[in-house]
């Protein structure tokens, strides 16, 4: 029993060294496609809104590229313009806004943008977000802060 219990580190290292050599998964750091996504309602919106509009932003990055598409949708709303910009989760939206104006059509809304080295900085560290305006809202009426999807699924 004695000699069992002294091999016993030697074989968890084993077996641990086995697994690490046996798994074949890169790792999403490694992937140079990331999902994002955000909810978008009038509670994020600084000042909060009495809007119950809601949306939400599906989203994918390629850091090869620096290529992020979108798919916007939304209900409850008419927006006339949508922008990206910079500013944490609970801070204060900071001009100017993040490429061209999104304009607004039927839902869903669709498109693309390539960022900076800056720009992504601020999107892998969920410093993007996105601000649906309206002629009720001139400020804007809802907003929803852009995450990578693997964070949100562990929020949950």
């Amino acid at each position: 029993m004695k000699k069992l219990i002294q091999a016993l580190p030697i074989l968890v290292a084993l077996f641990t060294v086995g697994a690490m050599v046996a798994c074949k998964d890169k790792g999403p750091h490694l992937n140079p496609e990331i999902k994002f996504e955000a909810t978008i309602d009038g509670l994020q919106q600084i000042p909060r809104t009495s809007s119950t509009a809601t949306g939400r932003l599906d989203g994918l990055y390629n850091k090869d590229t620096r290529k992020l598409t979108y798919t916007i949708t939304y209900s409850g709303i008419t927006p006339t313009v949508g922008r990206l910009f910079y500013a944490g989760e609970g801070f204060n939206t900071v001009d100017p806004s993040i490429g061209p104006d999104i304009r607004t059509a039927a839902s869903p809304i669709s498109g693309e943008l390539t960022l900076t080295q800056l720009q992504e900085n601020w999107l892998l560290g969920s410093g993007i977000h996105l601000i649906l305006f309206t002629n009720a809202f001139k400020s804007g009426e809802i907003r929803g802060q852009l995450k990578p999807s693997e964070l949100v699924a562990l929020k949950k």
